[in-house]
């Protein structure tokens, strides 16, 4: 069995609020994708287009030491409108209300395997026209890859560094 098939209950879990967040994205017409690797290298759990052409990031945590130990959340900020953190219902959510965590600028949901509600917005800070064009772009470009290699599972080599 190779490594990535293996599910802990830890990814079980960050599975399960991926799977909520994204059940509620979609009803609200925005949609996302998981696992997106940004261009200074940082991989965002999910991220999604809304309809009016913004970004949106999700930064799963399913356990306290988890989101204590996370420094590199920053980094997601400068390729995103809006910028989330998803948790379960059973984590305790009071660290996302320090200083550390700038709770002004980021939202909370939290989700289960079914279902997700927004328990802090996230308040919008728009990226620059030029940038959000770039990420749209290279979100679009890495779902048609997505797609494709999913349909023929023979070109998965092709085009990886470029997206």
């Amino acid at each position: 069995m190779l490594a990535e098939n293996i599910v802990t209950p830890d990814r079980s879990k960050a599975l399960a609020v991926a799977r909520g967040i994204s059940r509620l994205f979609a009803r609200n017409d925005i949609w996302c994708m998981s696992e997106m690797i940004l261009r200074n290298g940082r991989r965002a759990d999910l991220m999604g287009i809304d309809t009016k052409g913004r970004i949106v990031i999700v930064e799963i945590k399913t356990a306290r030491a988890d989101l204590l130990g996370d420094g590199k959340w920053p980094d997601y900020l400068d390729f995103c409108d809006r910028f989330y953190w998803g948790v379960p219902p059973e984590l305790d959510r009071s660290p996302l209300e320090l200083d550390d965590f700038q709770p002004e600028c980021c939202g909370i949901i939290v989700a289960d395997g079914y279902d997700a509600e927004i328990v802090r917005p996230a308040p919008s800070h728009p990226l620059p026209a030029a940038r959000r064009k770039v990420e749209v772009e290279r979100l679009a470009r890495a779902a048609l890859r997505r797609q494709l290699v999913a349909q023929d599972p023979e070109c998965s080599p092709w085009g990886q560094e470029r997206v």
